[in-house]
C-alpha cells in the first residue's frame, strides 16, 4: 500500500508522464513535461527508489556541493502535483525520469499504485521518435490508446504496432490491463536535426496535449524558442547542398502524403479548433488563444553538428509509401525506438 501524505485531495486528475532516453528524441517529451512543472509550479510529493529501478552504471549519479558540502543527486523517476486554476479546475499528476534499466513490471506497478491512491483520471504518456519528417513543415503528432472506448471518444488510433518497445508502450500497457485509461502522444522529430533541444516538438506535444485534456497551458517562451531553432535549422541546411535538397525531397514526400487530409471535413475540424481557442487577439508568432504557430516560418538555435555530420540517407519516393499513406523506414512506429519512420503506433 502507497501512503500519500500531504496531498491534497485532488480535482479530476490526469497523469502526465515522460521519460528520458529511448522514447525522448530531441528531448521533446520531457522537456514538455519538465516545462508544465515549471510553469504551473509543481511540487515534488514523491520519488521512486533508485535502488530498485537503475543501473547505475548506465545512469550514473552526479556529485554537486551546497555550500562546500558535497552531495549526491540519484537517477530516479519523481511525481509533482499541480492544480489548474480557472472556471473549470482540475490537477495533473507529473511524472518525470529516466527510462528504467530493470524490473520495468514493478516500476509501471508502482506507478499505478500512485494512480490508483490519487484517483487518476487518465493517463496520458508523451514520446518522441526521429523519423522522414521535413523541419520546415508542422510536427506531426499522433495519438494512440489500447482503449477502444476512449480512441472513439477522443478520436484516437487503436494501436496495431508489433515489434520493440519502450517503456512508454509497457506503462499503457499497464494501464489497459489495470483498467486506467491511457493514450501515447508521439512527436516526429526530423532525423537529420536529432540533438536536443528540440522546441518545436516540445510545442507541438502541448498543443496536442492541450487538446486532448481540455486545459489552456501557458507556453512561456517555448513560441520564441521554437522560431529560433528552426531558423537555426534554416541556415545549417542552406550552407550544406546535399541536405538542402533532402529536405526538400522530404518536403515534396510529407506534402504529397498530405493531400487527401485537404478535405472539407479536415478544413470543418481546423476551424472548429480556431473558434474554440479565440479567446483573444494573437499575439507575435501566436494564433488567436495564444498558441504558438507550428508553419515553416515558425520554429532554440541548432547545436552545430559540422564535425563528424554524416551525410542524411537518400529518403524514400513518394510512390513507396505503402497503403496507410505513411513512409516506409527503418521502424514501424514509435515502440521501434526513436529511428523509427513516423509516429503511427505507441
Amino acid at each position: 500500500m502507497i501512503e500519500l501524505e500531504g496531498v491534497p485531495e485532488l480535482i479530476d486528475p490526469v497523469m502526465v508522464a515522460a521519460f528520458e532516453g529511448w522514447n525522448d528524441a530531441g528531448d521533446a517529451a520531457s522537456t514538455a513535461v519538465a516545462h508544465l512543472d515549471r510553469e504551473w509550479k509543481g511540487e515534488v510529493f514523491a520519488a521512486l527508489d533508485a535502488e530498485d529501478y537503475y543501473d547505475f552504471q548506465v545512469n550514473r549519479p552526479t556529485v554537486w556541493l551546497d555550500g562546500g558540502v558535497r552531495k549526491i543527486t540519484w537517477p530516479t523517476t519523481r511525481l509533482s502535483v499541480v492544480r489548474v486554476g480557472g472556471e473549470k479546475p482540475r490537477d495533473l499528476v507529473l511524472v518525470r525520469g529516466i527510462e528504467p534499466s530493470m524490473r520495468w513490471r514493478s516500476f509501471c506497478n508502482e506507478l499505478l499504485g500512485f494512480a490508483h491512491e490519487l484517483g487518476v483520471e487518465m493517463v496520458v504518456i508523451l514520446g518522441a521518435l526521429l523519423g522522414d519528417t521535413p523541419h520546415t513543415r508542422p510536427v506531426p503528432v499522433s495519438g494512440v490508446t489500447s482503449d477502444p472506448d476512449l480512441a472513439r471518444t477522443l478520436d484516437l488510433e487503436e494501436t496495431r504496432y508489433e515489434g520493440p518497445t519502450g517503456i512508454v508502450g509497457i506503462l499503457q500497457e499497464a494501464c489497459t490491463h489495470a483498467g486506467v485509461p491511457a493514450v501515447s502522444l508521439w512527436a516526429a522529430v526530423p532525423h537529420y536535426v536529432s540533438q536536443p533541444p528540440n522546441p518545436k516538438a516540445t510545442l507541438a506535444l502541448l498543443n496536442r496535449l492541450e487538446d486532448l485534456i481540455d486545459l489552456r497551458i501557458p507556453l512561456g517562451e517555448l513560441p520564441e524558442d521554437a522560431r529560433a531553432w528552426q531558423l537555426g535549422v534554416d541556415q545549417l541546411a542552406s550552407e550544406d547542398s546535399e541536405v538542402a535538397e533532402y529536405v526538400q525531397t522530404l518536403e515534396e514526400a510529407r506534402d504529397t502524403a498530405e493531400l487527401p487530409e485537404a478535405s472539407g471535413e479536415a478544413i470543418a475540424r481546423e476551424f472548429e479548433r480556431y473558434l474554440r481557442r479565440r479567446d483573444g487577439g494573437p499575439g507575435p508568432g501566436q494564433t488567436p488563444g495564444g498558441h504558438a504557430t507550428e508553419s515553416g516560418d515558425a520554429g532554440s538555435y541548432l547545436r552545430d553538428t559540422s564535425s563528424g555530420r554524416t551525410k542524411p540517407p537518400k529518403p524514400p519516393k513518394p510512390e513507396s509509401e505503402d497503403e496507410s499513406g505513411s513512409d516506409r523506414g527503418s521502424g514501424s512506429g514509435p515502440d521501434s525506438g526513436p529511428d523509427a519512420s513516423g509516429p503511427s503506433e505507441d
